[in-house]
């Protein structure tokens, strides 16, 4: 691998990711091969490429989308879905009252 970091990282920078991921992109290594060095599993490795593609497709857009903007909008949708998710819950729950009210009657009858 020609990556020149220090063989024993205690913490993977952003700056450091990038590095690693160039260096995939660019076929100096691939992922199996980060995997091993630097033994972080593939699949983490694997994100962070995903995380660049993303981020190189945002900065090469005419008009490219704020982080913020993207978390926001990520935010809402989320929002939305738990949302509509905790409606369908309350409904399935919902008590039949009127059961409750005749079982309450004919208890205090007796």
């Amino acid at each position: 691998m020609s990556m020149t970091m220090e063989d024993d990282i205690k913490r993977w920078t952003a700056k450091r990711k990038a590095a690693l991921v160039m260096e995939i992109i660019q076929g100096k290594t691939t992922i199996s091969e980060a995997s091993r060095s630097f033994d972080i599993s593939p699949s983490e490795i694997e994100e962070w490429v995903d995380e660049a593609k993303r981020g190189m497709e945002n900065a090469l857009r005419a008009k490219p989308l704020d982080i913020r903007e993207q978390y926001e909008r990520q935010l809402k949708e989320l929002q939305e879905a738990y949302g509509e998710a905790m409606l369908e819950i309350r409904a399935r729950k919902k008590p039949n009252y009127g059961a409750e009210i005749c079982n309450c009657h004919r208890s205090r009858a007796r």
